[in-house]
């Protein structure tokens, strides 16, 4: 009995599919519906009237701020540097 409801259930599928597919064919050849190369939309006449709503509140969430170590490094000799090339000069 399972193996009868299983052909049963794909014959069905594919005599929905087959009958789709007719549909779609007959519609492709469908030829009589002409366009219009270009269509212009006029708005000028029409005035717009409306309220901006925006939302009173933010809500912003978001991970901390990682804490690194400055990449910046401070020489140690700095004022010894600059008192020697004042000397050099």
């Amino acid at each position: 009995m399972k193996t009868a409801g299983r052909w049963m259930i794909a014959w069905l599928t594919g005599l929905a599919l087959l009958l789709g597919l007719a549909a779609f064919a007959s519609a492709q050849e469908d030829e009589s519906v002409i366009y219009k190369k270009k269509t212009v939309y006029n708005f000028e006449d029409d005035t717009i009237t409306g309220d901006l709503t925006r939302p009173d509140q933010e809500f912003l969430t978001g991970r901390k701020m990682a804490r690194h170590k400055s990449l910046i490094r401070i020489r140690q000799d700095f004022k010894e540097r600059v008192f020697q090339s004042v000397k050099d000069l």
